[in-house]
């Protein structure tokens, strides 16, 4: 009479293992804990003393892949720079989700779109999924090319919203 054994042969071990790092691998992959989790951010506009700070462009984002809303706006500062500035602005969370200038004439950024096959200025990680933000935009940037706004999950592909900068 044989009797069944409950202790762990290296079989079952090496699954288990296995087992864990895949999971691990997904988790990483996927990140579903930012489906749940906010990151909100709250920065002051750019410094302005009177008359300092120029209103340049603007544009309202429109979801895309997933619900984005509120506004982007351009301004040039005194010194010449430029500030792109996201103002009630709220999107989905995710994992490698950047703010990009995207060349609005080459393609329609309410369609899915390679990134690779359109021409972009990365301007970082974007900070959080809700609130105001500022980005600064290259001085070498013409925003008459670069005219449209891209919340990118570079995970992902996809376009999660675009606003379409246009005079303000």
């Amino acid at each position: 009479m044989t009797s069944s054994s409950t202790t762990a042969t290296p079989k079952r071990i090496a699954l288990g293992v296995i087992g864990v790092v895949i999971l691990a691998g997904l988790w990483f992959a996927f990140r579903p804990e930012k489906l749940f989790i906010n990151k909100k951010v709250n920065e002051a506009p750019p410094a302005q003393a009177a008359g300092q700070l120029t209103p340049q462009l603007t544009g309202r984002f429109v979801g895309e892949v997933h619900k984005t809303s509120g506004r982007a706006n351009v301004y040039q500062q005194a010194d010449g720079s430029r500030v792109l500035r996201l103002t009630d602005f709220s999107t989905s969370n995710g994992p490698a989700v950047h703010v990009l200038l995207i060349d609005g004439t080459s393609t329609d950024p309410s369609k899915d779109f390679a990134l690779a096959a359109v021409q972009n200025v990365d301007l970082g990680d974007l900070k959080g999924n809700q609130g105001d933000q500022d980005y600064t935009v290259p001085k070498d940037v013409d925003l008459k090319k670069f005219g449209t706004v891209s919340i990118y999950c570079e995970r992902f592909h996809a376009n999660f919203g675009t606003a379409k900068l246009e005079d303000f």
